[in-house]
Parts: C-alpha cells; structure tokens; sequence
C-alpha cells in the first residue's frame, strides 16, 4: 500500500483544494464584495493586492511559528520545514506588489523606489529573502531579526496616518507577530503531532504560550479598532463589514481553543478541535489581509 500524501486521504487533499479555491475567491472578490453600496471609491487591482499581501503574511507566520514550534516539540522527530519555501514565496510577493504598484501608479520602477510604500515593499522584499538564507543554514532561528524587520516594515506601510502614527505602528507590530505565534505555531504543532502519532505534550507546551498571545490579539485588535473605525462606519464601510466578519471568525477561534484545552485537561482527543481550530484561523487570515487593502475608514467619515 502507498503511503499517504502531503495532505493525507483523498477526502483530506478534496478538502484543501476546496479550501484553497475558497481562499482564491475571497482573496480576488472580497473587497469588491465589501464595497457593494458604501460609495467608497473602488481599489484598483484590489484582489490581486489582497492575494500577494495574504502570501507575504502567511510567509511571516509559518516562520515564526517554525521557529517556535522546534522549541516546544523538543526531543523527537520532527517534520520538514518549510521555512526556505515560505520565505522565497512572501520575498516573491513582495516583489510582486512592487511590480503592481507600478503598474498600478503608471510610474517606472526607480521612482518607485522613491516612494514611501515602494521603499517599505523592498525592505521587506529583502529581509524576508535573508530570512531564507538564514533559515536555510545551521542555526534557522537567526531568521528573527530578518523576520522582525519584514514584520516592522509591513506595520509602516499599514500605517501611513498623520495621527499618532507611533501608535498604530506599535499595535500592528505586537498584533501581526502574535496573529503569526498563533497560526504559524499551531500548525507546525499539528504536524508534530502527525509525524509522531500522537504528541500531546507539545500541543500542551504550545496551548500554554497561545493564552498570552491571545491576550495579546484581543488588546491589540481592540485598540486598533477603536482608533480607525468610528461607531457610525461599522455596516456602512467596508472596513467595518471586514471587521465584522473577522470578529465573528475569532470568536469562534477562542470556543475552538477553549474546547481543545478542555479536552487536554480531561485527557481526551484535542487534535481534531485544533485541526478546526487552525482552519478557522487560516480564514482570519485572509480576511485580515482584506483589511489592508480596504479604504481606511477614518478619513471617509467625519
């Protein structure tokens, strides 16, 4: 008998093809699907944009949670990395936007450069590729400070405000790196899992770290919220309707995380919750990458 593939049985590998068809759509739909009727302005290319920043996110995120994850599996088998691959991905799709963004400002690529969101775009272009030599030697985990400057370069561009813009760059520097913790690590947890049949002690190690970092996401998130989204936008923006959509995700990602820790405590199965829980995770992810794309809502409004 042959031994599974990547993605293990066929209903598994159906499942993540329709999971990446879904990703596909809402990518290259969901903005324009967000501004039906709130009279903003469309986005020029907005579902290519959303689709190469969610590729340089989940970039960020399978790193560092690599990084993270070789830690709590200590002792013991442990899967391939994917670290060197993820990185040349979220370095392409930087690159990418850069090409687009010419495109797009119908500029040539040297004056490009000079712009603010073009020099932030090469920054992190350049650091995630160093990440990939450095993930690629023998020591992987000094990928972090390559990966600290991508992740700080990503919180300059999302913040472009005039209005206490240390703030904002602040709050999405602690928020992208713990939404990164948490997705990235899960999932290079549940591999673990696999490769060794079992391996509840790192799904343990791990729910024990995801407490703090999702402390850190309901802070961090919730500042964010209050300062660029006023009450009176929350269903008539399509930032709000994207936040809206992301709350209810993460809601639902805290029950999943909850029930896996239940189940860790009684000594019962928590791998299929987390399994859930990563998938729903997958989804803030990719609405998270639709919110950088939306037009920012404070300076729509009054």
């Amino acid at each position: 008998m042959s031994a599974p593939g990547p993605f293990g049985t066929p209903i598994r590998r159906t499942a993540a093809v329709l999971a990446g068809l879904a990703v596909l759509a809402v990518a290259l739909l969901g903005v324009s699907l967000a501004q039906v009727g709130t009279g903003e302005l469309e986005i020029p290319a907005a579902g290519s944009i959303t689709l190469l920043r969610l590729l340089v996110v989940a970039a960020l995120a399978v790193q560092l949670g690599e990084i993270v994850g070789v830690r709590l599996a200590r002792a013991g088998p442990l899967p391939r990395r994917w670290s060197v691959p993820a990185a040349l991905t979220g370095c392409a799709a930087s690159a990418a936007l850069l090409f687009l963004l010419a495109a797009i400002s119908g500029l040539d690529l040297s004056t490009v450069y000079g712009l603010r969101e073009g020099r932030l775009l090469l920054v992190t272009a350049n650091a995630l590729a160093l990440a990939a030599l450095c993930a690629a030697g023998r020591r992987p985990a000094l990928a972090l400070g390559p990966l600290a400057l991508a992740i700080g370069a990503e919180a300059l561009r999302a913040h472009p405000e005039s209005y206490s813009p240390a703030v904002g760059v602040g709050l999405t520097v602690v928020h992208l790196t713990a939404a990164s913790l948490w997705c990235g690590t899960l999932l290079y947890v549940l591999r673990v899992m696999r490769l060794r049949g079992g391996g509840l002690e790192v799904l343990t190690r791990y729910a024990r770290m995801a407490g703090w970092v999702f402390a850190a996401l309901a802070v961090t998130g919730t500042c964010s919220t209050l300062r660029r989204l006023p009450l009176d936008g929350v269903v008539s923006t399509a930032y709000g309707r994207v936040l809206l959509v992301k709350l209810g995700l993460f809601g639902l990602t805290a029950l999943l995380a909850l029930t896996a820790r239940r189940r860790m405590l009684r000594g019962a199965d928590a791998e299929a919750p987390a399994r859930v829980e990563l998938g729903v995770l997958g989804a803030v992810v990719v609405v998270s990458a639709l919110l950088t794309v939306v037009p920012d809502p404070h300076w729509l409004l009054p």
